[in-house]
Formats: structure tokens, sequence, C-alpha cells
């Protein structure tokens, strides 16, 4: 653990800085850890603090990405209504899927595809490093990883401008507004915020759908980290990669024992923020493992893979409304 500290006091510094930040000039936090971190990417090199920069990046991205169950219910999916969870559980399959196409289309790694689809489909930067834990764990890998989460933040902040007005302008019932919002935007507070502009109903309802598809995070990295268990760069020469990773075990007992009432609203409330504090710390971390050359390298194809899927699914949900009228 000692080895460990003057990294993890660095990442620390860092995300306590993009803390002040956030509050006292607005904007997002995980984008000023992220750019500050790659800032200090000179410390890469120092010996000392590697072993805490990639525990950072690491372990407690997994800790933290875990303390998400427990804002999560069963009765809050119950809410959402069974055609509502179809049409946003399709929603998120399909821009996956879509995301991996792209992948294909524009001749970049099938990681790429899965990363970028999943940030859009599911929880934005969270969902971006929740997947890439479960990935082979290449510089390739890193570099996209941190370009997803810049490219995810940005245009879930223009959505959350955007998307309320247009939704005022054609006069979208609330309901079905906070569901169209709840199934698009891609941060978690970005989703509570846009909600909010248009009214409590909309928020409540944009929450509670936005809720399901961070529920869906879980399934989603099960299924790509088993697909990948075999994979060499996923493990360390000696260590033995368990069927399903641990951290995605502890979200699912930690949304179990939220569903039966075993936290109060305190709890919940300090675990959340603890989660982000954690996500913000794995996040700097990443930025200090990268730097701005690596993202230049990368092209314009990932940018364009983001921008599709965001269109994609923004329009897919807005389709399912139209057609099926959905509320709750």
């Amino acid at each position: 653990m000692t080895l460990r500290l003057p990294g993890t006091l660095v990442c620390v510094v860092i995300a306590l800085a993009a803390t002040f930040l956030s509050e006292h000039y607005g904007g997002p936090q995980l984008l000023y850890a992220l750019l500050i971190g790659l800032a200090s990417h000179f410390l890469r090199g120092n010996p000392r603090v590697r072993p805490g920069v990639d525990f950072c990046g690491r372990s407690l991205l997994r800790i933290g990405v875990a303390l998400l169950g427990v804002r999560i219910t069963l009765t809050q999916v119950a809410r959402l209504g069974l055609e509502s969870a179809v049409v946003i559980a399709v929603a998120v399959a399909l821009t996956i899927l879509f995301g991996l196409l792209l992948a294909r289309w524009l001749k970049r790694p099938r990681e790429e595809g899965l990363l970028s689809g999943g940030a859009v489909a599911i929880c934005g930067a969270s969902a971006v490093l929740a997947l890439s834990s479960v990935l082979p764990q290449t510089r390739e890998n890193e570099r996209f990883t941190l370009l997803a989460v810049v490219g995810v933040t940005v245009l879930s902040t223009l959505s959350m401008v955007i998307y309320p007005f247009a939704l005022k302008a054609i006069g979208l019932p609330p309901e079905q507004a906070g569901i169209f919002l709840g199934g698009t935007i891609h941060d978690v507070a970005q989703v509570v915020a846009a909600g909010m502009m248009l009214g409590p109903a909309v928020g409540d309802t944009a929450t509670v759908v936005k809720l399901f598809r961070v529920m869906l995070l879980m399934p989603i990295v099960v299924l790509v980290a088993i697909s990948y268990r075999n994979h060499p760069d996923t493990r360390a020469a000696d260590e033995e990669v368990p069927l399903v990773p641990g951290f995605l075990l502890a979200f699912i007992v930690l949304v179990l024992l939220a569903s039966i009432g075993t936290f109060t609203p305190d709890m919940t409330q300090l675990a959340s923020s603890t989660s982000r504090w954690l996500l913000v710390t794995a996040i700097a971390a990443a930025g200090i493992k990268t730097s701005f050359e690596d993202l230049l390298k990368l092209g314009w194809q990932p940018v364009a893979m983001l921008v599709g899927e965001t269109v994609f699914i923004a329009a897919l949900v807005l389709a399912a409304i139209a057609a099926l009228r959905l509320g709750l």
C-alpha cells in the first residue's frame, strides 16, 4: 500500500482540483479531471508515482462502478412499465450494435465500437470506464477510452442544452419528454438537469428512465467480460480472471439491497457521492497515463462514431415514442 500512496495522492489532488473548478466555474467535473491528468502525463515516468496511478485507474474505478448499484432499485425499474422498458433496452442494444458496425465500416478496432456504443447507449463516461476495465489493457484501448470520455462528456453537455428547447418546440407531453431525455442523454446529472428545465414531472420521469439504462450496464459489462475473458491482455500473467468480475457481483448485490430498503437516503447519497469521487479519481489516473500526442493519433473516425451513435439513439427513441405513445 505504501508504494501506491504517492500516485494515489496525485490522483486525489487532481480530483480535488477538478471538483473545485466544476463547483466554482461550472463545467463537467470528469472533463476537468481528464484534462488536468493529461497535463500531468510527465509524472507517468516517475517509478514512485506509477503504482498508485495504476491502482486508481483500475481498482478504485471498479469500486466506483460497483457503488452505482446503491441508487438503483427494482421498484424504480417496475415504475418504468414493460413497454417503455423494452424500448429503452432495445435502444441500448441497437446503439451498441450500431457502434460495432460503425467501427467495422470505418476500419477501427472492435473494442472502439464497444466503448463508444456503450458510452452513448448507457451512461457516458461511467460506461466507458466500466467497459474499459474488462477489455484488453492495450495502449490503443487506453487512448480511445480517454477520447471517448472527452467526446461523450461534450456531447452530453450539448444534449442537455439543446434537447429541452427542441422538445418544447415540438410540444412533446411531459412523460414522453422525460422518456426521451432519460433514454438519450449520456450522463445522469445532465439528464436530471435537462429534465428539470421542463419541470419536476419531466425530471422525475427522465431520472427513472436513466437509472434503468444505468442498470443495464451490469449485464452488458458481464457479457463483454466473458467474451474477452481468455484474451491475453485482459489479465496479468499470474492472474486468474473470474467468469464474472467481482465488482459486477457487488453491483448486483447492492441493487438487491437497495431494493429491499436496506439503505437510508443519507447512505444512498453518501454512496453516490463516493462513487462519483472514485470515478473522477480514476479518470485523473487515466489522463496521467496518456499523452495529447496519443489522442491525436486516433484521427477523426472516433469522433464521427460518437456523434453518429448519439444521433442514432436520439432518432430511435423519438421514433419509438411517436409510434407507441409511450408513458409511465
